[in-house]
């Protein structure tokens, strides 16, 4: 019967290596799927605020401001989102990325995206990060009315989940 067992674990096991444990992404967003001899080595959810400034025309883009746990219910914060957009976790490591491609699943929530890391540094984490997704995101579009002045800020609530991976050994 243990055999059997060990048997069923590792089969899942394979599934799992398989796509190296990357979401699911839904019809339309495959190209924002983290490309081939990439492996999943981190998950955090975030709530924070998308940040925008009426610059006299519209409301410009976003700066985040989050919060990384390490949970679906936001406990255990392990890391910070900033503009850059950066990522720094609790141990002091860092990411920096530039979006490459992104998908709209849901028109009332701001984009899902494909990142790929500029810069890494510091020990932890982040280190080493080739590509990071964000998904899974409801909330955080810029406000549909307009500004009344030039320079006025809105900070819209958001969450999402980010993925974030490594080349493969």
């Amino acid at each position: 019967m243990s055999s059997l067992l060990l048997a069923s674990v590792l089969a899942a096991k394979a599934e799992l290596d398989d796509d190296n444990g990357a979401p699911s992404l839904p019809a339309g967003c495959g190209n924002i799927a983290a490309p081939g001899g990439n492996e999943l080595v981190f998950h955090a959810y975030a709530i924070g605020f998308q940040i925008y400034t009426w610059n006299g025309t519209s409301w410009g883009t976003s700066v985040p401001a989050a919060v990384l746990y390490g949970d679906a219910g936001y406990h255990g914060q392990v890391a910070i989102h900033f503009a850059g957009p950066t990522w720094e976790s609790i141990s002091g490591s860092k990411v920096v990325g530039s979006k490459i491609q992104s998908c709209t699943p849901d028109a009332s929530a701001i984009p899902w995206l494909l990142l790929k890391a500029v810069s890494t540094s510091g020990p932890g984490v982040f280190n080493g990060v080739t590509y990071v997704q964000r998904l899974n995101t409801v909330g955080g579009k810029a406000p549909s009315a307009p500004g009344s002045f030039v320079g006025q800020v809105a900070q819209v609530a958001y969450t999402a989940e980010y993925f974030f991976y490594s080349a493969s050994d």
